[in-house]
């Protein structure tokens, strides 16, 4: 199922950290090594993608969304 909708009309500091990751992706896709800063740009990723959820700027399923899509993380991986 299609869930782009859920990447419409996120706050700015939220674009700007996801557009920061996806070229951290990149690079490690061209390299296939983690740039040095990757551990900042997915820590600044993950921290805006929690504040934006617990001042409600995004639902709960929107943050998961952007988890899985860009951090590559799952909520089964927490749990286990």
């Amino acid at each position: 199922m299609e869930k782009e909708y859920l990447e419409k009309d996120l706050p700015e500091f939220l674009v700007h950290s996801i557009e920061q990751m996806n070229k951290t992706w990149e690079l490690y896709e061209k390299t296939g090594k983690l740039p040095t800063h990757w551990d900042l740009d997915f820590s600044d990723l993950n921290s805006d993608i929690n504040v934006a959820e617990v001042e409600d700027m995004i639902s709960s399923e929107q943050a998961w969304y952007l988890r899985e899509k860009y951090l590559k993380m799952s909520r089964r991986d927490l749990h286990d």
